[in-house]
């Protein structure tokens, strides 16, 4: 019994949710029903209002002559079309609505889904049009990125010599090499009457013995030398600032001019700040040598900051990261020596015509030896260990208290200057090209052996004893620059 009450009880849910459901379509049909003939309603009345204009114009066009009899005349017209639609009557009391609105109710439908689709058709083929677009100028966005990769400092390097306002150069090599020779026999001729002061180049500040030993040579000859304390990656503006309040301080307490030697970046600082304040070291400054200096520019500092080639934003956030954070320096060290940072401020701050100087600059060797090699070691000083007063017994006491310290920057200048060569077919030192360390008006020194850009500065673990060091060297570029002087003061 309770099992036929359970059965009664769920055939009457059934049934009415069955009538639920069948309201719940009828209203669906319905008010579909009624939204497909609203369309078709307002379609059928533009095609009517069409149909009736037209045939107004054709009653229109009719020629008359005296009175418009059994025609309608045109305020006629208007005012029954006036009439016809204030009413608000039913189309179908003209002859032709009937036969319109019959032929046309079942072409509503098709003709509004028609238009849907012809609608739709057109937003996808914007659309892909739009992609495509945008998919185009990528690919030229990144073509162009790879051509400009691709293409590097090409058209930059030696634009010095291409420029037609620049002076031309003098080779000075053979004089160069005589008085190099000279001071190996012993013969030296640097005076007294000047001071010496060693500008070094970019990181300098992390190699404690940049020219510590050229240094060391000069003071044993008895010459007033020092060693330019500069914050070396700071920018070239700001270094030239530094060196101005430097030379007149090493003026006004000696009372002698100063001869400069520069290397790298050095070299670079020294030459801004002769051409920013020309008026107030005009009579403080007797020579200037550039040694291995990037006065054009260099590849690497633009290969590395260019804008526009591949991976240039990573790249420049990586070289902040090392020169900004690690080291505690100024990206616009390494940005001032582009090209383009290079010919802004060549051509608006000259190099004064009265100051003697020279432009060194040599090759690195590409040969795999020197590839695969660590020749180059930096020595460090323990200054812990006692000095004996003795000036006998100086040297070998000095010979005991460096450490050797392995820096393979003759590997790594190598495989700089192999990529240079082969990437710009250009001759270089590893970091600077043969033609931007050429300054123009300057007289130009190249040495008869190659030599890596750091080989300047920092002493061989191998020293030939047939062989010039940095130390002879630096003596003769100095000779040669007080010569140049002196021929200048004729």
């Amino acid at each position: 019994m309770a099992n036929q009450n359970l059965s009664d009880i769920c055939c009457y849910y059934c049934s009415e949710m069955d009538d639920i459901f069948s309201r719940l379509i009828s209203l669906t049909s319905c008010i579909t029903r009624r939204a497909i003939e609203f369309i078709e309603d307002i379609v059928l009345r533009d095609v009517v209002r069409l149909l009736r204009d037209s045939e107004i114009n054709s009653f229109c066009k009719q020629p008359t002559s005296g009175t418009c009899t059994g025609f309608l005349d045109r305020d006629a017209i208007y005012l029954e079309d006036i009439s016809f639609i204030s009413s608000g009557s039913e189309i179908v009391n003209r002859n032709y609505s009937r036969g319109v609105h019959f032929v046309f109710k079942g072409l509503t439908l098709p003709i509004f889904f028609f238009e849907f689709a012809w609608r739709s058709a057109i937003a996808t083929w914007r659309c892909i049009g739009y992609h495509k677009g945008c998919i185009h100028a990528r690919m030229q966005s990144i073509v162009s990125r790879v051509l400009r990769t691709l293409h590097g400092s090409s058209d930059d390097i030696g634009w010095l010599q291409a420029a037609p306002e620049m002076a031309p150069v003098e080779d000075g090599s053979a004089r160069f090499l005589e008085l190099l020779q000279e001071t190996r026999n012993g013969v030296h001729k640097l005076p007294d009457s000047f001071v010496y002061l060693l500008i070094p180049g970019l990181f300098s500040n992390h190699g404690p013995l940049y020219f510590v030993s050229t240094k060391r040579f000069f003071s044993k000859m008895g010459l007033a030398c020092h060693i330019a304390k500069i914050h070396s990656e700071a920018s070239v503006e700001h270094n030239a600032w530094e060196l101005k309040q430097y030379i007149e301080e090493l003026y006004w307490g000696s009372g002698k001019r100063v001869m400069l030697l520069g290397h790298s970046k050095g070299g670079v600082d020294a030459a801004a700040a002769l051409s920013i304040y020309s008026q107030e070291l005009r009579d403080k400054v007797a020579g200037l040598a550039l040694v291995q200096s990037p006065y054009g520019g260099t590849p690497i500092a633009s290969d590395i900051l260019r804008e526009g080639q591949v991976a240039d934003k990573e790249t420049r956030r990586i070289m902040e990261f090392l020169i900004c954070k690690l080291i505690k320096g100024d990206i616009r060290a390494l940005e001032d020596l582009t090209y383009e940072k290079r010919k802004e401020f060549i051509r608006k701050h000259k190099l004064p015509d009265n100051i003697p100087l020279i432009s060194f600059h040599s090759e690195a060797s590409v040969a795999p030896g020197v590839i695969a090699t660590m020749s180059h070691i930096a020595q460090a000083e323990l200054p812990w260990l006692p000095r004996i007063l003795n000036e006998d017994a100086d040297d070998a006491i000095f010979a005991a208290r460096k450490v050797p310290v392995i820096v393979p920057v003759s590997a790594a200048m190598a495989l700089t200057a192999l990529h240079l060569q082969l990437r710009y077919g250009e001759k270089s030192d590893g970091l600077v090209t043969c033609r931007d360390a050429e300054v123009p008006g300057s007289v130009v020194v190249k040495p008869d052996k190659k030599l890596d850009h750091s080989w300047m500065v920092y002493s061989s673990w191998k020293k030939e004893p047939t062989e010039p060091d940095a130390c002879e060297m630096c003596e003769a570029l100095l000779t040669m620059l007080v010569e140049l002087g002196k021929k200048a003061s004729k």
